[in-house]
């Protein structure tokens, strides 16, 4: 082969080493896209959303100067069968090949993958790629100790280096990696569909292997800790035997429009003592505040498991002398952003509410020059700033910043110390969240990307009704008919919303409508936690009395409202910086 040809591939039974050492440059595809406008138009749209990122960034994957050869395809699911026939239609220039698994693990299986793997060499060859030939095992054989040197060396590690987690699920989108590489997460293992972890080509201790080298390499890469696909998945939860006296938690990744691992997560629900965290993905950028939120949510729950104290360093500005000390949370929300500033008392001194701009960080900087105003200060008293919300990161002058997650759980507690559920449903999303009766988070649920059921959902029911939205919740409560909004989609409500006008419907009986239908999808995320009492409602829509009402009716209690549920979530940011 006169130049190194790069191929991509998409599954961890790829015959990687073999074609690392033939001289083939293995890429693994794992890229996210903005949208799908070309995976849309070729494949339905229902069909895998990692299947759709493959094919809208293969364009640029073929071109440039750099470009790959072509891609190693396996069967995974017929999204993937679809996949290849449409990237052979697309591109009939370049190489592809469509490995058939065998869903079994015996010495038949491995000799049946075997004839793949020498289909996939003669194909190969057949593209002018090079002359390759299975005599000459010790082209793939020298990958085998590269292979063994990666064996699993976290006993040797420090133990208070990080939090240990375990990856799970279906193939996890490179911003995950990322983002667990920045927080300094040590990932002890990582079960995913790309997840390569190739101690494969050790010794099968117990098992006897095929004697000629290609089959033998076949039992092996078909021998891996298995996907959902293998016969062998059902045993997968004793794979965590070894690992639980160091394990922090799993993070479990879905893919939508993938239903393969949703049934394994919620077995593993049910009978896993470890924390786990279910996140889901489309490959694409547009949840990535969202996702950042539950990882670094996730991450809190398990730094405070491991470390009750809290005891992670941030900046602290000194007091002098007798001057008392001052601490200041700003939730920095996708419609209000919001203060809360406290003495040493654990006092709110004062508190401030104003509405979100077009830059989260203009809106941080007013809600700081109107807290200092109002209570006399300069920034200087300030002993600690600690920010929270979706803005959380883009604020430079706070010390520290923590999810939304754990300030609501921190604020509400010490609001109400017997709360055990708290509903946020904000401007863009909706939380729900457990807490133990030390005021953890025990479990959470949020929801995604889109904003049915949250405030911009109201806003736009209230548009669509020409009413204030601060009439929709006591307007609803005259409501005399019972009138059924089926769409939480804020399109689709819109127009159901637009006909029930046309059928002459009393404008009370469409706000109730709406109301209950936001408060059936908040249930939905509320039973998913547990529907443990007393329950807490916080953020803006807790001030409708319309939502709150239907919400009583079908939790058959009351709910506990703060006096402002705004501020819950900055109130517990300032309780962090007081720690």
């Amino acid at each position: 082969m006169m130049n190194k040809q790069k191929l991509g591939y998409i599954c961890k039974y790829t015959p990687v080493e073999l074609l690392e050492s033939l001289g083939f440059e293995m890429v693994r595809l794992e890229e996210t896209v903005p949208s799908f406008p070309t995976a849309d138009a070729l494949l339905h749209p229902n069909v895998c959303s990692y299947v759709k990122a493959v094919l809208e960034t293969s364009a640029a994957a073929f071109s440039g100067d750099d470009p790959l050869s072509g891609i190693v395809l396996t069967t995974c699911c017929d999204s993937v069968r679809r996949l290849y026939d449409r990237l052979k239609a697309e591109f009939p220039d370049k190489f592809f090949f469509l490995l058939d698994i065998p869903r079994k693990t015996n010495e038949f299986a491995a000799s049946l993958y075997a004839k793949q793997i020498q289909d996939l060499m003669s194909a190969l060859s057949a593209a002018n790629f090079g002359d390759f030939f299975l005599a000459d095992a010790e082209k793939y054989l020298q990958a085998y100790p590269a292979a063994n040197e990666k064996a699993d060396n976290v006993a040797n590690s420090d133990a208070n280096t990080s939090l240990r987690i375990g990856l799970m699920g279906a193939r996890i989108p490179a911003q995950v990696r990322t983002l667990l590489a920045e927080r300094k997460v040590e990932i002890l293992f990582d079960l995913t569909c790309n997840g390569l972890e190739r101690t494969i080509l050790a010794d099968q201790a117990g098992q006897e292997t095929p004697s000629d080298a290609l089959s033998d390499y076949a039992f092996r890469l078909l021998n891996q800790i298995p996907c959902m696909r293998m016969t062998k998945a059902s045993d997968r939860i004793s794979l965590l035997d070894g690992f639980t006296d160091r394990l922090d938690g799993i993070l479990y990744h879905t893919v939508k429009f993938c239903d393969n691992f949703s049934f394994e997560y919620a077995d593993f629900k049910k009978t896993l003592s470890v924390p786990l965290l279910q996140i889901e993905t489309d490959f694409t950028g547009l949840s990535a505040g969202q996702l950042a939120t539950r990882v670094d949510a996730f991450l809190e729950e398990l730094s405070t498991q491991k470390d009750p104290y809290n005891s992670q360093a941030f900046h602290i500005h000194p007091t002098k002398g007798d001057h008392p000390m001052y601490v200041l949370g700003i939730d920095s929300g996708s419609t209000s952003t919001n203060s809360v500033l406290l003495n040493e008392k654990q006092e709110i001194v004062t508190y401030q509410v104003i509405r979100t701009g077009a830059k989260s960080i203009e809106s941080a900087n007013q809600i700081l020059e109107n807290t200092l105003k109002e209570s006399g200060l300069s920034r200087e008293d300030l002993s600690c700033i600690v920010s929270t919300g979706y803005g959380r990161v883009s604020i430079p002058f706070a010390d520290r910043n923590v999810t939304e997650i754990s300030c609501h759980a921190k604020g509400a507690h010490f609001v109400n110390p017997a709360v055990r559920t708290i509903l946020d449903i904000g401007g863009q999303d909706s939380k729900a969240i457990r807490l133990n009766e030390k005021g953890e988070v025990v479990d959470f649920v949020m929801n995604d990307k889109c904003a049915a059921g949250t405030g911009r959902f109201l806003e736009a029911m209230a548009h669509t009704l020409e009413i204030p939205i601060d009439t929709l919740g006591p307007l609803s409560l005259q409501s005399k008919e019972n009138v059924e909004i089926s769409s939480m989609c804020t399109v689709f409500a819109e127009s159901e919303v637009i006909s029930l006008i046309a059928q002459n419907k009393e404008t009370a009986d469409i706000a109730r409508g709406v109301h209950v239908a936001i408060a059936k999808k908040s249930m939905g995320m509320l039973r998913k936690v547990g529907l443990n009492e007393a329950f807490m409602m916080t953020g803006g829509v807790a001030k409708n009395a319309g939502v709150v009402a239907v919400l009583e009716e079908l939790l058959h209690t009351k709910l506990f409202l703060p006096e402002e549920p705004e501020i819950v979530g900055a109130l517990g940011a300032a309780l962090y910086a007081m720690e």
